[in-house]
């Protein structure tokens, strides 16, 4: 049979179920699971971490380890079922007419082999077309995938290329052999907000171009909306929801997929008027499942004695595209009532300037080159004059792409690095130039950190009690042990986790756990300012919703100064009173949230609100995608450093763009921009992100 030669369904899940075999029990990972993806169709799976999604692509790539194993059901790939497949046969069609990009795009390249070689492998090996053949062939996806200058990323080195264009390296390979199903799981999870737009931009051009029809996971609803025809909704190894993207967004009809949407930010909701409603309860472990419904203990429709009577088998939604839920109580349920307000909370009064930085400056000094000194020093400029203050009880979001000096700054700010000229004050003490071994103990406990991973941030062979302690010890609180104990369980109160919890280890914990205790620890010494570096990016966006909301609730109550550092526009949009945009160490744009989310923007803040996935039918963006990667900060463009990637260059006459560094400009109300375009253009500059009327 050629290649497209199939006219039913590309691939047909029924009933799958697969499980992982230790030496004490079974644990079922994914349970009678059935989706169909029809020819050059796009199907997202999403839930959250633990519901199986990965495991079923890994099912379908018939790739489960040597514990994994299918244990009843069917996956018929062009009709025919891979898991009655010799390994020969699946080898034939593994790469070839089934191909998957992985979340680390430098888990599936070799480091030893020029990107060339890899690519030219697919063919050759596949197809065994000839190596002048295979070039030509490698040319042609580099070009496909956009990547500038293919001739030379075909001589580099994986370590040579950014992120973004080692991803799109990896989706070349994966289409090299124009496979019939693409699987892409969380292909975007690495990547900053504008490289996934582009990415996400070159994944629909090229399933379009190809033909190919996708199965892409993602924990990311407003990227399936963009990326996807159809979506099934995952829950603890079991398809809860699965229709057209259109009536599962729309017209929801299962009580997760509805808890889900109500746990995201969307445009225009107030952190205080309408607080994010977190799922409760926590998600089952395989082998704790409840009887009937699993989403029961966690449901606001859960009715005794009927959701846990019985396995719940899928329904049809009337009327609909292939529109299925697992709920008994669909018909009964008024899907369309208005959620229950959460309690509105009192917004925290903004007070004095806390914090004050005044043309910061880091720079980093090293080798031009690193293996084969040459002995010439380059100059890496980090920061460059950064200035802004920020007050009691303010949140302030820090936004931008990888290496535009957020980090680095924070760096700073923790006495982690020194500021090479410049000035920071706490209050009226200068701190910029103090390490912190040389900052006083109030210093210390006055500015705090809350991480991106809470798995890196935990000692793991002390208790979670011991560790706070361990905190308030350094901040020299309290003069006994018992007083330092009560003091450890006051915390642990404050970020709604049980006081029992002190006498566990971090393994014992959930991610969301870990991070309210990276929090408790972090408020341990009653830190005026606290510095959340992407402090939910590595969660589930039902966790997300609890971990923000606490954030706020101990800063209303503690009045603390919040610096948010984040990629995520909508939870920057929901939290923050203002917005700082950086770009290659400098700060673009400054102003109140409601100031840098409408117009008039800087050219970049306008691409970043065009990047970031909404999951809103109703809402409607305009298209931006920045073309390039983000300059290195030892070789910045001469004049504007964003200059290599406006579209608006050409309005400024002169070519002022490429030979100055813009002016701030102060607009109104303490709104900043650093940019050389005309008042008029500004004020004329229209929406990216508008909100169709109901």
């Amino acid at each position: 049979m050629a290649k497209w030669d199939f006219d039913g369904p590309i691939l047909e899940i029924d009933k799958l179920s697969i499980s992982f075999f230790t030496r004490t029990r079974e644990i079922p990972a994914v349970m009678e699971f059935s989706c169909v993806v029809q020819p050059g169709e796009a199907l997202g799976l999403v839930g959250e971490s633990g519901c199986g999604k990965s495991t079923v692509a890994l099912g379908v790539m018939q790739d489960l380890g040597v514990n994994g194993r299918i244990v009843g059901g069917s996956i018929k790939f062009k009709g025919r079922d891979l898991n009655k497949m010799t390994q020969e046969q699946l080898r034939e069609v593994r790469g070839s007419e089934i191909a998957m990009i992985y979340q680390e795009p430098m888990a599936s390249l070799n480091p030893a082999m020029k990107i060339g070689r890899q690519l030219m492998e697919v063919p050759m090996i596949h197809e065994g077309v000839s190596a002048e053949e295979a070039r030509k062939r490698a040319l042609e996806v580099v070009r496909d995938v956009k990547l500038p200058d293919p001739e030379r990323i075909l001589r580099s080195y994986p370590h040579q290329l950014s992120g973004g264009q080692q991803q799109r390296i990896v989706i070349a390979m994966a289409l090299m052999s124009k496979p019939a199903l693409l699987i892409l799981d969380e292909p975007t999870t690495a990547l900053d907000v504008t490289v996934e737009a582009a990415v996400v931009q070159l994944v629909k051009d090229l399933g379009k171009k190809y033909g190919t029809s996708m199965l892409f996971i993602s924990h990311n609803l407003g990227l399936v909306l963009e990326t996807c025809d159809r979506i099934c909704v995952m829950y603890s190894g079991e398809a809860v929801e699965t229709g057209s993207i259109e009536n599962v967004f729309d017209k929801m009809r299962h009580p997760y997929t509805q808890a889900l949407f109500r746990s995201i930010p969307l445009p225009g909701a107030d952190k205080n008027a309408r607080p994010l409603k977190a799922i409760p309860g926590n998600f089952p472990l395989p082998h704790e499942r409840p009887p009937g419904c699993n989403f029961g203990p966690r449901c606001d429709y859960f009715v005794a004695g009927r959701c846990d009577a019985a396995d719940v088998p899928m329904f049809n939604i009337a009327g609909d595209d292939r529109h299925d839920s697992r709920c008994i109580r669909v018909p009964e349920i008024d899907w369309n009532a208005p959620m229950v307000l959460q309690a509105q909370k009192q917004k925290g009064e903004i007070g004095e300037v806390v914090l004050k930085m005044d043309n910061l400056k880091k720079y980093y000094e090293v080798n031009s080159s690193a293996l084969f000194s040459s002995g010439t020093k380059k100059v890496v400029k980090a920061n460059e004059t950064l200035t802004f203050e920020a007050r009691e009880s303010e949140t302030l979001a820090i936004v931008g792409e990888s290496g535009c000096g957020k980090s680095t700054f924070a760096k700073v700010l923790m006495g982690l690095e020194t500021a090479t000229s410049g000035q920071i004050l706490l209050g009226n003490k200068s701190i910029g130039g103090i390490a912190i071994e040389d900052r006083d103990t109030r210093t210390v406990a006055d500015i705090q950190m809350v991480f991106q991973n809470p798995f890196d941030t935990l000692n793991p062979s002390m208790t979670v009690g011991r560790q706070i302690i361990r905190a308030l010890e350094v901040f020299n609180y309290g003069s006994t042990d018992a007083e330092r104990r009560e003091r450890m369980l006051t915390l642990l109160d404050l970020v709604k986790l049980p006081r029992a919890f002190a006498d566990r280890m971090p393994r014992q914990l959930s991610g969301g756990q870990k991070q309210r205790v990276g929090i408790a620890r972090a408020f341990a010494g009653d830190a005026r300012i606290v510095v959340a570096d992407e402090p939910v990016s590595a969660l589930d966006v039902s966790v997300q919703a609890a971990v923000t909301d606490l954030l706020m609730e101990i800063q209303r109550e503690k009045k603390t100064t919040l610096l948010f550092i984040s990629h995520d526009l909508s939870i920057v949009r929901y939290l923050s009173d203002r917005v700082m945009v950086m770009y290659l160490g400098h700060v673009v744009e400054l102003g109140t949230t409601d100031q840098v989310f409408s117009p008039p923007y800087h050219p970049y803040t306008e691409a970043l609100l065009s990047a970031v996935p909404i999951a809103d039918t109703k809402v409607h963006k305009k298209h931006i995608v920045l073309e390039g990667d983000i300059p290195s900060a030892m070789n910045p463009p001469p004049g504007c450093p964003f200059q290599t990637r406006c579209r608006w260059k050409s309005k400024v006459p002169g070519g002022l763009c490429e030979t100055e560094m813009p002016p701030v400009r102060l607009l109104a109300h303490g709104h900043q921009i650093k940019c050389h375009l005309a008042d008029d253009i500004l004020s004329g500059m229209e929406p990216v992100i508008t909100i169709a009327a109901e």
